[in-house]
């Protein structure tokens, strides 16, 4: 194991949207690199089990409920973390939702603006939460985790879109303003993930295009130089080597994790 990564003994993060999918695998990376970790979601059976598989032990692992539109639960979370670990060392925005699937036109409001206030305003308000300790701290490193679809057109998809690529620019903003704490700001960009969310992805598109649920398939996996949908565990590793000491200079930045679909 790297050294910096291996630095990650010790320190305390939070994964939001840890119960399940990738913010498992980013949890599950985490705690094998020898880091303190804090799951948090609304499914707390979910994150009870996610716990169990992590850390039966519930030693090094904690699982918290919370609901990153909700401001109360978000200082719950913080301060469940403090009171188990006493620091929080990285912020791992991972929860979000994939808002619908449907031309702007034929488009409603208020999923739009669900989609809005948890991908992006769900993110400042966790960031908000846990800077004034990380700023004590003199140091900390968050990770957002954004979409290659901010970058790469997807019909349909433009709530999901739009509340994703407004991440970038927050991302590198707010790196630049908590720099000087030594604090570090990042955004992982996924591709199409292998899993059953993917699937829904596609059946979405096959609906709302008039195409077959192979073709949408096709489509996405033939923009891939490797000819592959990404791994979540790919993903993960990424999370940690950006929480880790191996970043160290890395901040403001935004790293495409795609198999190659996406390559900016």
């Amino acid at each position: 194991m790297q050294e910096g990564i291996r630095s990650l003994s010790g320190k305390a993060c939070i994964v939001t949207g840890g119960g399940h999918g990738l913010g498992l695998d980013i949890a599950a990376s985490l705690v094998n690199a020898g880091a303190q970790v804090v799951i948090s979601g609304r499914d707390e059976r979910a994150l009870e089990n996610a716990r169990q598989q992590l850390d039966p032990s519930g030693a090094e692992v904690l699982s918290v409920g919370c609901d990153i539109r909700d401001e109360k639960t978000i200082s719950e979370l913080v301060t469940a973390a403090l009171g188990r670990f006493g620091r929080i060392d990285v912020l791992v925005n991972n929860s979000g939702v994939a808002g619908p699937t449907a031309p702007v036109a034929q488009s409603e409001v208020q999923p739009w603006r669900d989609t809005v206030e948890t991908n992006l305003i769900g993110t400042f308000l966790c960031c908000r939460a846990v800077l004034p300790v990380m700023i004590e701290q003199g140091c900390g490193s968050i990770v957002n985790i954004g979409t290659m679809t901010a970058k790469r057109p997807l019909f349909g998809r433009t709530s999901y879109a739009a509340s994703k690529s407004a991440l970038v620019g927050f991302t590198r903003t707010l790196a630049v303003e908590v720099g000087p704490h030594g604090i570090r700001v990042n955004l992982v960009s996924p591709g199409p993930l292998e899993g059953d969310r993917i699937e829904r992805v596609f059946q979405a598109q096959a609906d709302s295009r008039g195409i077959s649920v192979a073709e949408a398939r096709q489509e996405m996996v033939s923009d891939s130089p490797l000819a592959r949908l990404t791994p979540p565990r790919d993903v993960a590793a990424a999370v940690t080597f950006l929480a880790s000491d191996a970043a160290a200079s890395i901040t403001g930045e935004d790293l495409n994790v795609s198999a190659g679909i996406v390559m900016h």
